[in-house]
C-alpha cells in the first residue's frame, strides 16, 4: 500500500529511531540515518520500506522482497536478499506492532467517525442513488449510480461503493472499497478492525490494522456477516463470490472468484483461497493456509492444513473425502 486513504500516516522515521524503539542491539551505525517510509508486506514493500518475516513458510516470497529493511529473527534472516537490512529480534510480531504504531498511531482501535451526516443533507452529491431512512454518510464517500443504501446503515469516510450496489439495512461499511453490483444484506459489518493482538505477560497488546477490505464485482454478502480489514495487506473477496449469512472472514484473507460459502463458515487470518471453492455450513478454515482452486469442503469440517487444487475434504480434522468414507464404513 503506497498510500493509505483510511488512516493518517506518520513518518518517515530514521532507521536508528526504529531500531532504538524495538531494542535491537546490532550495529547499524553506517545506515542509521536512512529514512524508512513505512511498514509493508513482503510482497508490497519497496525501496525505503520496512517489512517483516516471522515464518519459514514465506521464505520463497521473502527471498524476492524489495524492502530496504526487514524485522525478523536470526534463524530466518538467511531467507532475505543480501542487500536487505536484517533487524533480528526475539519477538518479531511484537516489534512489528511497535513499528506499526509509530506509523499509524490511530489504527489499533475503531474510533467512531465524527464526520457522519444524515444522507438527507448530501443527496445532491449522489445522483441516481436511493437512500433509506436514517442513513449516515462520512466525508469523501463515493457511491455509484443505481445503488441503494438501506435504512439505518452507516457508510464511513473515504469508502467507495460502485454502480448498481444494494446495501441492506443496519449495515456498517468502513475502510473498504466496494466494486460494482455488490449486494450486502442486512446487519453485516464490513471493514471492521481485525482480531490482531500480541499476548504479553501482563496484558494483550493490540496490533494496528492498517489494511482495507475489497469486495470485487458481483460479490454477495449475506446477513450478519463480518469481514475484517487487513492488518498490513488487504482482505479481498473475489469477483462473483457469494457468502451466506453469519460468515466471518478474518484479516488479510484472500478469496478467489465464484466461491460459495454456506452459513456460519469462518476463515482465520491470512489464508488464501482459490477460485470456485465451496465450503459447507459451519466449515472452519485455519489461518495462514493455501486452499487451491475447485476445492470442496464439507459442512462442519475443520481445515487445519493446505488443500490441493480440485480436492474434496470433510471431517474434523478435515481429510480426503474418500478416506472419510472408508473410515465411516469401518465403524
Amino acid at each position: 500500500m503506497v498510500s493509505n486513504q483510511f488512516f493518517e500516516k506518520q513518518g518517515p522515521f530514521t532507521l536508528k529511531k526504529i531500531v532504538d524503539l524495538i531494542g535491537c542491539k546490532d550495529d547499524f551505525s553506517k545506515v542509521d540515518g536512512l529514512n524508512i517510509n513505512g511498514i509493508e508486506s513482503l510482497v508490497t514493500a519497496k525501496k525505503n520500506d520496512m517489512t517483516f518475516l516471522n515464518s519459514i513458510k514465506y521464505k520463497e516470497i521473502s527471498l524476492n522482497t524489495k524492502a530496504t529493511a526487514c524485522i525478523t529473527s536470526s534463524n530466518l534472516s538467511k531467507f532475505l536478499p543480501k542487500n536487505c537490512i536484517k533487524i533480528n529480534v526475539k519477538n518479531v510480531l511484537f516489534s512489528v506492532t511497535q513499528v506499526s504504531r509509530m506509523f499509524y498511531p490511530e489504527a489499533d482501535l475503531d474510533y467512531p467517525d465524527i464526520n457522519l451526516v444524515n444522507s438527507t443533507e448530501v443527496t445532491n452529491k449522489y445522483p441516481g442513488v436511493t437512500f433509506g431512512k436514517n442513513v449516515l454518510v462520512g466525508k469523501n464517500v463515493l457511491i455509484g449510480k443505481n445503488s441503494f443504501i438501506g435504512s439505518n446503515s452507516i457508510i464511513e469516510s473515504n469508502v467507495k461503493i460502485g454502480f448498481g450496489c444494494v446495501i441492506g439495512n443496519f449495515v456498517v461499511i468502513k475502510n473498504s472499497l466496494i466494486y460494482d453490483n455488490v449486494h450486502i444484506k442486512d446487519g453485516s459489518k464490513i471493514g471492521i478492525k481485525g482480531f490482531g493482538f500480541i499476548p504479553m505477560k501482563e496484558r494483550n497488546l493490540r496490533t494496528p490494522q492498517i489494511g482495507k477490505v475489497v469486495l470485487e464485482d458481483g460479490v454477495e454478502i449475506g446477513a450478519n456477516c463480518s469481514i475484517d480489514r487487513g492488518s498490513v495487506t488487504d482482505t479481498i473477496v473475489g469477483k462473483n463470490t457469494f457468502l451466506d449469512n453469519l460468515v466471518h472472514i478474518a484479516h488479510n484473507v484472500k478469496i478467489g472468484q465464484n466461491c460459495i460459502f454456506a452459513a456460519q463458515t469462518g476463515v482465520a487470518g491470512s489464508t488464501t483461497i482459490g477460485n470456485k471453492v465451496i465450503v459447507g455450513g459451519q466449515g472452519g478454515i485455519s489461518g495462514h493456509l493455501n486452499i487451491g482452486n475447485n476445492v470442496k469442503i464439507g459442512g462442519g469440517s475443520a481445515v487445519l492444513s493446505d488443500v490441493k487444487e480440485g480436492t474434496q475434504v470433510i471431517g474434523n480434522p478435515a481429510i480426503l473425502l474418500r478416506d472419510f468414507v472408508k473410515l465411516r464404513k469401518k465403524t
